[in-house]
């Protein structure tokens, strides 16, 4: 359960600096993001969540 809690409290740091640090350009990118198509923003979320996963196993092998 702690690992949930870390997980989660990072990504709403990184998130939080994106929006803190750059707001205009994150507009940039919202306003790029409509003219992808579904299909392809859910690739790109596959992609991600895939390399998040291989993150978290590569992470969890190292420190046991």
């Amino acid at each position: 359960m702690s690992t949930i809690i870390l997980a989660i409290g990072l990504v709403l740091c990184v998130e939080g600096l994106v929006f803190a640090l750059a707001p205009l350009r994150m507009e940039q990118i919202l306003e790029a993001l409509r003219d992808i198509t579904p299909e392809m923003r859910r690739m790109i979320g596959l992609v991600a969540m895939a390399l998040g996963v291989v993150l978290i196993w590569l992470a969890k092998s190292l420190g046991a």
